[in-house]
């Protein structure tokens, strides 16, 4: 009696640190990935600060920091296999964010300190031919007084205008910004493209997180076979007994082909009453070893392994 109720007191205990430890692994993700996304928001914010600050050389070398940091932090997220991709696209639509919002920032100030002025054009040109590149259009403009109109020449996308055309435009009276038409000067656009990088950021961070939350599911139901394949037979209407399933594991190992690494690959999930150690077993007495390296999800099986499945 005594040594039973040690039993029952035993298997509580490790169902109670079992439950806690799962807790631990759904908490600690979302914990995680909103500390990520303010470090993201605190980044980007920090490098559209410095914008007019840095040159080019030092804005790509702390972006190249900044993204190896990130592809840090997004492995910690758990799915490991697409966290480098996954840190690229983040740090390439922050970087775009950023560009974004200096373009909305100079139009917002091109606005509040700019002036409408009649100008007429008096040259224009394009830029020079690169390959397939678009090629803008430049108007160098003076006004009535004949006067150049202060800052850089204005730019647009199409022949718009015409050499001695009047047009109107908003310049710039300290000569630092492009003058632009009250039409090329609305921010409104830019400052949704910049919210809209900024969001992707932070989607592909939810996403990792869902990612690396699904892969711990999966190492659960590695570990914990027999609940996750009562419900893939239920789900999925496999009803074949393990026999069978061994059955059809040898077929596959006979008539699949092997990959050009002379693997060949099954999914476990099609032989749910068949354990990674059974399997291996029956791998072994077709003279054939289990690879425990690398599976990313499937089970491998070849004549040579990096690291064999034990199947005693």
């Amino acid at each position: 009696m005594l040594w039973e109720q040690k039993r029952v007191a035993s298997v509580s205990g490790a169902s109670s640190a079992e439950e806690g430890a799962r807790k631990r692994r759904a908490r600690y993700p979302v914990l995680l990935a909103a500390g990520i996304g303010v470090y993201l928001l605190a980044v980007a914010t920090a490098m559209f600060v410095l914008t007019d600050g840095l040159g080019p050389v030092a804005q790509i070398a702390l972006w190249i920091v900044h993204g190896l940091l990130v592809i840090v932090l997004i492995r910690r997220l758990g799915a490991k296999e697409s966290s480098a991709y996954a840190s690229l696209f983040i740090v390439l639509t922050s970087a775009m964010s950023v560009y974004v919002a200096d373009v909305a920032r100079d139009d917002l100030t091109l606005q509040h300190r700019g002036k409408k002025v009649a100008a007429r054009v008096v040259k224009e040109w394009r830029d020079p031919a690169q390959g397939r590149q678009a090629r803008d259009h430049h108007y160098a403009l003076e006004h009535k007084d004949g006067t150049k109109v202060p800052g850089p020449a204005l730019k647009a996308a199409s022949d718009e205008f015409e050499v001695g055309q009047t047009i109107i435009v908003i310049e710039d009276p300290k000569g630092e910004l492009r003058p632009q038409t009250p039409g090329q000067a609305d921010a409104t656009g830019d400052a949704l493209g910049s919210g809209a990088f900024a969001l992707a950021a932070l989607g592909a961070v939810g996403w990792m997180t869902w990612r690396g939350s699904d892969a711990a599911r999966r190492r659960d139901a590695r570990k914990q076979p027999g609940g996750v394949r009562k419900a893939y037979k239920t789900v999925t209407g496999n009803h074949s007994t393990p026999e069978q399933q061994e059955e059809r594991l040898r077929e596959a190992m006979r008539a699949y082909p092997a990959d050009r690494r002379g693997y060949i690959k099954v999914h476990p999930e099609e032989y749910p009453d068949v354990t990674q150690k059974r399997a291996a077993r029956i791998a072994w007495e077709m003279g054939l070893h289990a690879e425990a390296f690398g599976n990313r999800g499937s089970w491998r099986f070849g004549e040579t392994v990096i690291e064999e499945v034990s199947h005693d």
